[in-house]
């Protein structure tokens, strides 16, 4: 089978070393995590890790199961592109020197739909939310006015799915142990 890009989510408490747990599970696999991205969820108490990797659906099928039998998890679930709704934000940090030496900015913003966060007399940053593909044009596009820095964060996403489905799993849980009383 050949390699794709799969998205990770994976549902836990907010509880010390865990990242450092579901790290290990991709290095004991040689598998490399691509982005990561860990925030709050909606659900209180609840943070969400958002990790990709380039693999098969075998590979990642046995690494979400491995990830859930980590005590602090909730669920862990895997995703497709299609099946998901995605962005990523860059910064750039470019000589603003050679913005008004060089010029044509105002046309490079509007043309990737970025947008100036930040302008001072030495630098000027720039800000693009989009896919790799798009984040990393702009920064071909900006390469002419020499890029200072540049950093891209990790992938987050939600699914297209009309229900959250840990919020399932949770109300099953809650179902089966009200039943038990």
């Amino acid at each position: 089978m050949e390699p794709i890009l799969y998205t990770i989510t994976v549902h836990s408490e907010n509880q010390v070393g865990l990242l450092n747990q579901i790290s290990i599970i991709f290095t004991r696999r040689k598998l490399n995590i691509e982005s990561l991205s860990v925030s709050a969820s909606a659900i209180k108490g609840v943070h969400k890790f958002v990790i990709t990797v380039m693999c098969d659906e075998e590979t990642v099928i046995k690494v979400v199961k491995q990830i859930e039998k980590r005590i602090d998890v909730i669920r862990a679930f895997y995703y497709t592109d299609e099946d998901i709704v995605y962005q990523e934000v860059a910064l750039y940090k470019i000589s603003t020197a050679n913005l008004l030496e060089i010029g044509g900015l105002e046309k490079l913003v509007r043309k990737y739909n970025a947008r100036v966060l930040e302008i001072t007399r030495t630098y000027t940053i720039i800000e693009k939310a989009g896919h790799t593909d798009e984040t990393q044009a702009l920064f071909e596009a900006l390469n002419m006015y020499g890029v200072l820095q540049f950093v891209r964060s990790g992938r987050v996403s939600i699914t297209r799915s009309t229900v959250e489905h840990v919020d399932r799993f949770l109300e099953k849980q809650e179902q089966r142990r009200l039943a038990q009383e």
